[in-house]
């Protein structure tokens, strides 16, 4: 069998308005609109580099079913380049934007191949006129869709290495709407060797028996947990009809990062604007190359709890920051600061007391010490939340947070409030 390569991309939201964002300096917000076009931009150079036999897009390529003049235009002259490479392209689309949606383009390059809604169609792929892969997938018909398209896949009898291509929710992520939901055993039932997935903004390996992957979004989109960090698409080395390696690269130009800082033994306002400072540059060092979108949290208890408590201190430090990094290339935009810290305690000293404050350090110690009951509690806790308007916010926090930091937390502010005899 021959050996081949091909890139695996998903969510691309072409155009993106980027959702969450502060308001930002007119270079910050120039660099946003341009991102998710640029990232393609990269997605194709990435795909000519390697040698690629072809590109699969598990779906929402564009944002909306409307799909943008802007970026039809650019995702057309971008295949096209692949085309006049001799490289493939194999669109399915999803629930963004799916084939209802309106479009602008009516005949695509030569080699782009988009999958219809009505079937699962098979496209076979030879190299140097050898059979070497078969490229199943289906597109949504409409933005709503609940049925479980997996079970429509089947291998064939056609020699070769087999891939999947489908936009869909495998095991019911939180995070995201249960669209073509299934299941893992349906992916296995299909037999096919690989599935190229999209849907999930973060990065996943589901399997390796077989091969089930979510690339994650090309370009991140807002803060939020599953849309920060690097963004990218994967390389999939294909030796013997089995893959050899699959391997992550980066396409993004804008990436939303996360900082933490405990301002323990920091004693004023001069302290804590250097620590802030060397975490930011901290993150410029890891992700070289990138504008960032930058958001801060302040934790821990110290003296420097008592200066954030000043009316608009927070407030001021943070345009102090964003004054300090205006200009830099490429540009760090500190998108938010987040006060969490608390007043100095000896939490020893109140151990020893034995009163309430004490009885609640002691509760809080055996949670951590129980990993069932912190679990159980955790849940009981925040089901009326689940069920309510703040189902999202939880969402996003048990995204970001293991338990032990959420109990951390909870235990820190009740802690705060009693010493303060707000309780």
């Amino acid at each position: 069998m021959i050996d081949f390569c091909f890139v695996h991309a998903a969510d691309l939201h072409l155009d993106t308005p980027f959702e969450g964002v502060a308001k930002a300096a007119p270079e910050v917000g120039d660099a946003l609109r341009e991102a998710s076009l640029e990232a393609l931009d990269r997605l194709v150079a990435l795909t000519l580099d390697e040698g690629a036999a072809f590109l699969v897009l598990a779906g929402d390529i564009y944002d909306g079913a409307e799909r943008g003049v802007r970026a039809q235009l650019r995702l057309r002259r971008a295949l096209e380049r692949l085309g006049e490479h001799g490289v493939r392209t194999f669109i399915a689309h999803g629930n963004h934007d799916p084939l209802t949606g309106w479009s602008a383009i009516g005949a695509w390059p030569e080699g782009v191949h988009v999958f219809g809604s009505r079937w699962v169609e098979s496209v076979a792929v030879e190299i140097g006129g050898e059979m070497a892969a078969t490229v199943h997938g289906v597109s949504y018909a409409r933005r709503e869709t609940s049925e479980n398209l997996a079970l429509r896949f089947a291998r064939g009898e056609a020699p070769g290495f087999h891939i999947g291509v489908l936009h869909a929710n495998v095991g019911s992520d939180p995070e995201h709407a249960a669209y073509a939901p299934c299941s893992l055993a349906d992916l296995r039932a299909a037999r096919l060797d690989y599935w190229a997935l999209g849907h999930i903004h973060r990065r996943h390996e589901v399997s390796r028996d077989p091969w089930v992957m979510y690339p994650g979004d090309t370009q991140g989109r807002s803060p939020k947990p599953a849309e920060s960090g690097a963004k990218g698409a994967l390389v999939v080395e294909v030796a013997g009809a089995a893959v050899r390696e699959v391997r992550f690269v980066p396409t993004d130009t804008v990436r939303f990062v996360h900082g933490e800082v405990d301002v323990g033994g920091l004693d004023d306002l001069a302290a804590l604007r250097a620590a802030l400072l060397e975490t930011a540059d901290a993150l410029r060092a890891e992700h070289a190359g990138r504008g960032l979108l930058v958001r801060l949290r302040l934790r821990g208890r110290g003296p420097a709890h008592a200066v954030l408590r000043g009316p608009r201190a927070v407030d001021d430090l943070l345009d102090d920051l964003r004054d300090e990094w205006r200009g830099a290339t490429p540009f760090l935009w500190l998108e938010s600061l987040r006060d969490e810290t608390l007043s100095p305690l000896d939490l020893d000293e109140v151990r020893r007391r034995g009163d309430f404050s004490a009885e609640l350090l002691a509760l809080a110690d055996g949670l951590r010490a129980d990993g069932e009951r912190r679990t159980a509690l955790l849940r009981e806790l925040d089901e009326p939340l689940h069920r309510g308007r703040a189902a999202r916010w939880v969402a996003e926090l048990e995204g970001a947070e293991s338990e032990l930091a959420v109990l951390r937390r909870a235990e820190a502010r009740a802690l705060d409030l009693l010493e303060q005899g707000q309780a």
